[in-house]
């Protein structure tokens, strides 16, 4: 039986691997719809009746959210499966949902820093313009740009100068990263396959 196989997969043409995973674009694009209407309307609700003060608690959420996400998509790019296998074999809580993430780090990267990521660099943007609204109100026109370009540059300083300094604490602690985040993956209503 081995000898007959053996012709036939030398006959076989070698697969290309694809560029594209079709089905995962197709998963990706509602879950990031409604992650984005969630999490706008739950910013919405916040700022409504907000303050500033209180506005730029929210702004900063959103932010660190952001910052922190980037890091768990970092971390699971960087780290390789082998560091959590002993654990899984332990039963450490959290080792096999670690196990599913550096196994699937190409679509955790993808949740983390393109969907959770983007997701709030907009509703940080949003945020931004309402505590200009709020602070110019009544002020002339060039006060009205100096504030805007202010609260501007502060979320960009903010947001990339947070996810620069994440992004090496995630590539050199990408196995503690993944632990934590495995912990928490571990107590929620729902299992990983850690085999695929």
């Amino acid at each position: 039986m081995e000898a007959s196989d053996k012709p036939r997969k030398k006959n076989q043409p070698p697969q290309k691997p694809r560029l594209i995973n079709t089905k995962w674009v197709a998963t990706i694009m509602p879950i990031s719809f409604v992650l984005s209407v969630v999490m706008s309307y739950m910013s919405n609700e916040a700022l409504n009746s907000a303050g500033t003060i209180l506005s730029f608690v929210v702004l900063f959420f959103f932010i660190a959210l952001g910052i922190v996400f980037d890091m768990i998509g970092i971390a699971a790019a960087s780290a390789t499966e082998k560091e959590f296998h002993s654990m899984a074999a332990h039963r450490v809580r959290g080792a096999k949902e670690a196990v599913w993430m550096t196994r699937n780090a190409e679509k955790v990267s993808s949740i983390c820093n393109d969907v959770v990521g983007d997701i709030c660099g907009i509703i940080s943007g949003a945020t931004g313009a309402l505590i200009v609204a709020n602070i110019t109100a009544g002020l002339n026109g060039v006060q009205v740009v100096l504030v805007s370009l202010l609260v501007t540059g502060l979320i960009s300083a903010m947001t990339i100068g947070g996810k620069a300094a994440g992004k090496g604490v995630a590539i050199a602690f990408s196995s503690k990263v993944l632990a934590i985040c495995g912990r928490i993956l571990s107590v929620l209503p729902f299992s990983l396959d850690s085999k695929r």
